[in-house]
């Protein structure tokens, strides 16, 4: 028996050291790229001056550019950089692709083990240096002054590039409470909104616009210039995992609140004040078949049995692009049978270019969505219908379809490869340096990149949190009111289950049991499937919007207990019916605080709320509705627009 320890002992500690070995040869090696990395930099641009003008000398020559003379008209600063690009410089410059930073803003060069994500990237000097990329999309929320400073290093990093061409930054949404990487990223230093669903709930394309603009200072305050949003997209199809992210099914409605959200965040024309939108996913990401998600391979198409293609162009040609849309970004999914040949939208021809730039003539940038070139540790790539092709071959056919960026890739390689063999021409590549070098300069990136730390006092200000709150006010809808239960007075004593006892500490008893209560109060969330094929499957909720009975029962045996207020977090149309019926209240939240839904509960406020969505009654009715249709199930429980006010 000794013996088996000190084997135990020996075997553990042999097992420790090769921990440490491997860490330290990790680091090594890291630490050697980076240090390659930075010394292929030149010294920072010089601040020159000429004839009573002050210039940044970005390609250190000690002469005024075009480029650099923020002057000159914006086409001709464009083609006298255009001219000093080298391929390696332009083939960079079109793709954008995720980036870490340290918690304290420096730049990311090795992982982190608290964002294991960073482990899945190239350092931020592999990107900028060897690859000529300066377009990044952040996923973290350190600190506002973390974002400031990360923003403020990596353009100094840009600026010691050869061109000094600036780095864009840009982020999915941070304004609501929800934490889905790739769709919303909590961030709690800002001012707190609701989601989407929740402005469609409120209907009001003022406060839809005060909202962009809102965001806008906030975003531009911490260096982020490109806004990947809003989503346009329609929630016809119930289950599909994204519905969270869209203002709802009806099309005319989804419209105006996406020409106010793009007014908000660009103004009315782009400019060095503006926080340029990519709005997404054209022409139409929401008739997924069976809600499936076309980020996997099992959600790969989009299908229109009610013949309803066009009626997802709406929120586009009605909302995005009288707005002016800087961007657009198709989605993954293959329109199945609505073009000559099925494949995903990024990679259709007839949609970007047939479509997108020649019936509707956009021409802005156009950005494929993450991840359709190449596999990664998080999901295949999304290269539906041309599974078949190498990735090179993809990224031809990607540009041969009409894009311009590609997002979630840092391969620039690829399209160098294309150009050197003829394949990809230099007027085709030029096309798309010239849009996106466009958006860099009417931005102002060239001019000025850097943010101000003394601003950030504006992040978070207690009067857009104010305003914020009156959102999530105006968003919540009472859907049943039997007996008029609500507003509840005279300080009862109530049982909460999942919701914050703090919110209702100064309007009721807080009680430990449901017997000694006068009314339940409960918050419950929208069911779905949890599923562990692909790692980034955990963060989106797809699937079924039934409770299963073992979820039911609990909460039906509680409800049945004591009158009850149910509080829905709805990020898609769940089914309740039951839960209905047993409960004396409903309401439907859509991202707001416990402290907002108890300050409605207990009548300092009255609801205004109309649901965005229908909710249908049953697993039947969800499985019989077209994908492509709106409020279209049999019988739904509460019909889209419902919503009940105090009396």
């Amino acid at each position: 028996m000794k013996q088996f320890f000190r084997f135990l002992k020996r075997l553990s500690l042999v097992l420790v050291l090769l921990v440490i070995l491997t860490i330290a040869f990790f680091y090594a090696k890291w630490k050697w790229i980076s240090n390659r990395n930075f010394a292929q930099l030149e010294e920072r641009a010089l601040i020159l001056t000429k004839d009573g003008h002050s210039y940044r000398d970005l390609n250190k020559n000690g002469q005024l550019d075009t480029y650099e003379d923020k002057r000159a008209d914006i086409d001709l600063r464009i083609e006298d950089l255009l001219t000093q690009m080298n391929l390696e410089e332009k083939a960079g410059l079109l793709f954008i692709n995720m980036a870490g930073m340290n918690e304290d803003g420096y730049h990311n060069e090795i992982p982190i083990f608290s964002e294991p994500l960073t482990f899945f990237l190239e350092s931020n000097s592999t990107q900028v240096v060897r690859k000529h990329m300066n377009h990044f999309n952040i996923f973290q929320s350190p600190s506002a002054e973390a974002l400031a400073t990360w923003n403020n290093n990596m353009q100094v990093m840009a600026e010691c590039t050869r061109l000094g061409i600036p780095v864009t930054v840009a982020s999915d949404p941070r304004h609501s409470m929800s934490d889905n990487p790739g769709a919303h990223l909590a961030t709690p230093f800002f001012s707190q909104w609701v989601s989407p669903l929740g402005f469609a709930a409120i209907g009001d394309t003022i406060l839809m616009r005060e909202f962009g603009e809102v965001a806008r200072r906030e975003y531009r305050t911490v260096g982020i210039r490109l806004a990947l949003s809003p989503m346009a997209d329609l929630a016809t199809e119930p289950r599909w995992g994204r519905v969270n992210g869209t203002f709802g099914e009806d099309a005319h409605l989804s419209a105006k609140l996406t020409k106010a959200y793009i007014l908000g965040f660009q103004g009315d024309s782009l400019n060095q004040e503006s926080v340029a939108c990519m709005t997404k996913h054209f022409a139409g990401g929401g008739p997924q078949k069976d809600g499936e998600d076309a980020h996997f391979p099992y959600g790969a198409d989009q299908v229109y049995p009610g013949n309803n293609f066009d009626y997802h162009l709406i929120p586009f040609t009605e909302g995005a692009f009288p707005a002016n849309t800087a961007q657009i970004m198709p989605y993954y999914g293959v329109p199945v049978g609505q073009t000559s040949e099925d494949v995903g939208f990024g990679y259709n021809k007839e949609i970007i270019t047939g479509l997108l730039r020649g019936k509707y003539g956009f021409e802005g940038v156009i950005c494929t969505d993450w991840g359709l070139v190449t596999d990664s540790k998080a999901k295949p790539a999304a290269a539906h219908g041309v599974e078949n092709l190498t990735e090179k071959q993809r990224v031809a056919k990607i540009f041969e379809a009409g894009c311009d960026m590609l997002g979630g890739e840092s391969c620039p390689e690829l399209v160098v490869a294309l150009v050197n063999e003829g394949t990809l021409s230099m007027e085709r590549l030029d096309e798309s340096v010239r849009r996106v070098l466009r958006d860099k300069f009417r931005l102002g990136l060239f001019d000025n990149p850097f943010v101000r730390m003394g601003d950030l006092w504006m992040v978070g200000h207690e009067d857009i949190q104010k305003q914020g709150r009156i959102a999530q006010q105006r968003s919540l809808v009472l859907l049943k009111n039997e007996a008029k239960t609500l507003p509840l007075r005279n300080q009862p004593k109530v049982y909460l289950s999942n919701f914050e006892a703090s919110a209702v500490s100064q309007f009721a008893t807080v009680v430990s049991s449901p017997e000694q209560a006068d009314f339940i109060i409960q918050k419950l969330y929208t069911p779905f499937d949890e599923r562990n094929q692909y790692l980034l499957e955990q963060f989106f909720h797809q699937g079924r919007l039934y409770f299963t009975s073992e979820e039911l029962a609990p909460i039906l045996e509680l409800t049945a207990t004591k009158p009850t207020i149910t509080v829905m977090n709805l990020d898609r149309p769940a089914i309740i019916t039951e839960i209905a019926a047993a409960s004396q209240a409903i309401i439907a939240d859509f991202d707001s605080s416990d402290e907002v839904i108890a300050e409605l509960i207990f009548g300092e406020f009255k609801p205004e709320g109309k649901l965005p969505f229908e909710l249908p009654s049953s697993r039947e009715a969800v499985v019989q509705q077209l994908e492509d249709v709106p409020y279209d199930s049999t019988n739904p429980l509460f019909p889209f627009g419902h919503g009940l006010g105090y009396e």
